[in-house]
């Protein structure tokens, strides 16, 4: 990883430039982070919370493979156990409802419904790398952070018009997200609480979705992050959303 990130800033030097010039550079040195180990899997604890302040707890497990395979699943209350997501290349997902005892393929029409009823739709549960679906502008540069506008690729299906990312300007990880809709108004705000370094690697520990509309949050601690597990392809099959 620290290879990887070295060799860029090379990169650049002999090119006569500086990272925080090139916002394209930024987003794949923001990927190799993000995806820089070969799995991972975390418990989560989420916190659902009201416009009125009630809040909800439900417990989950999320299992993460490269940077186009993710599984999530809830463990708990009762209620919700066994409901499962699933995202594959190429732009495919499935969602498994234990009602319906069947794993359903998620139509790219649908990708803005929440899922479960949290604040995340199934787009922002999607695993694809931010370069390969965002063209982006630079907006600001600090010590601190690199402001970046994120606009969807031509062809990428997304119900976000824009997104306004801050990335960390030394480890390179996503420090907040601001999500706009076709019409420009701002929906939704991520705000990654807590990243931590776990066996070498840049892990978010605590993440916040607020959806603005609906005065209405979530909130996700990742707790007994295992990194690099030995996970297969075989390990995130339709088959086994239904396990």
């Amino acid at each position: 990883m620290k290879t990887i990130i070295a060799f860029s800033f090379f990169l650049f030097v002999a090119a006569g430039q500086t990272v925080a010039q090139d916002a394209q550079e930024i987003v794949r040195l923001c990927d190799s982070v993000t995806y820089a180990p070969d799995d991972q899997v975390s418990g989560i604890r989420m916190i659902l919370t009201d416009s009125k302040g009630r809040e909800q707890e439900r417990q989950a497990i999320a299992t993460q493979m490269g940077n186009h395979h993710r599984l999530f699943r809830f463990t708990a209350p009762a209620s919700q156990e066994g409901i499962a997501f699933l995202s594959l290349p190429d732009d495919v997902m499935y969602v498994y409802l234990p009602a319906y005892d069947k794993a359903r393929r998620i139509a790219s029409h649908v990708k803005n419904q929440s899922f479960a009823g949290t604040d995340l739709s199934y787009d922002d549960m999607e695993s694809v790398p931010l370069a390969e679906k965002y063209d982006v502008k630079l907006l600001e540069s600090t010590d601190e952070h690199y402001l970046l506008e994120m606009l969807p690729k031509a062809g990428a299906k997304s119900d976000y018009s824009k997104m306004l990312t801050r990335i960390h300007a030394r480890h390179y990880t996503i420090l907040s997200s601001d999500y706009y809709d076709r019409g420009g108004n701002k929906v939704k705000a991520m705000q990654n609480n807590e990243i931590e370094n776990i066996d070498g690697y840049w892990i978010i520990t605590d993440m916040s979705m607020n959806d603005l509309k609906k005065n209405h949050s979530t909130r996700m601690i990742f707790t007994a992050t295992r990194i690099n597990t030995g996970l297969t392809e075989d390990d995130f099959s339709v088959r086994l959303l239904s396990r």
